[in-house]
């Protein structure tokens, strides 16, 4: 890769493997960064590890950080991950999945990377619209996040490059990601998205990224590649 760096938070989920593809196809030299933060869904990390070598990134590193020190979320505590929810109940207020201040943790490792590769474009796979209602993927969190960024680094301080937050999926459906990813040659069936896998890695097929992701391949009419370990159906949308 020849173009300008970009670091691109990578988790291995649908998500953040078309972000890392958008990002490849607009040119950028990808140095993707995962984290290894004591999530319950570990399998994460072997399909971010598939998906950058598919992509040819620059670099891959993964961060270590242990977010099970605080807990109080169901990916990192040792609490029940929320099954089979309908769409209004999805839509409903901040889920016990929320990580506390996960986004603003990772955001600020890429900050450190991206000062570390001379890269001005961090890009990040946040959603606001079919998202389980997380504070921290809301348009107005990735802007304060930026102007933050740009009081914070030695680049932008003495003026040679100002930082840009990149969310291509701000404004996109599940399904607009699907056929974009579909789009661009994303193997999705490298990714994993479920908050609760079993032990081999097959997906729960009920936690709500789980219906989610079947919600989107269905609504693009994309055959959805995933391994449940239980049947799944998509959550329907309110009429």
């Amino acid at each position: 890769m020849n173009g300008k760096p970009a670091v691109v938070l990578l988790s291995g989920g649908l998500d953040s493997a078309t972000v890392a593809a958008i990002a490849r196809a607009d040119g950028y030299a990808v140095y993707a960064l995962s984290f290894d933060y004591g999530q319950r869904h570990r399998h994460e990390l072997e399909a971010a590890s598939r998906v950058a070598t598919a992509l040819g990134v620059a670099e891959h590193r993964t961060a270590v950080i242990d977010l099970r020190v605080f807990g109080a979320s169901a990916l990192t505590a040792d609490l029940d991950v929320p099954k089979h929810r309908s769409a209004d109940e999805i839509a409903d207020g901040i889920p016990v999945t929320y990580v506390p201040a996960r986004n603003t943790i990772f955001l600020s490792f890429a900050l450190g990377y991206a000062e570390v590769v001379s890269a001005a474009d961090i890009f990040i796979g946040v959603n606001a619209l079919d998202y389980s209602g997380y504070p921290d993927c809301r348009p107005e969190y990735v802007a304060a996040y930026e102007r933050m960024a740009n009081l914070a680094t030695k680049a932008a301080v003495e003026g040679d490059a100002r930082v840009t937050i990149r969310a291509p999926l701000i404004d996109m459906t599940k399904a607009e990601i699907v056929s974009r990813g579909h789009d661009l040659g994303v193997d999705f069936s490298m990714t994993r998205s479920c908050y609760d896998p079993s032990s081999d890695g097959s997906a729960c097929g009920g936690c709500d990224s789980c219906l989610l992701r079947a919600r989107g391949f269905a609504e693009a009419g994309i055959a959805d590649p995933t391994v449940y370990a239980q049947p799944t159906r998509p959550v329907e949308t309110s009429p």
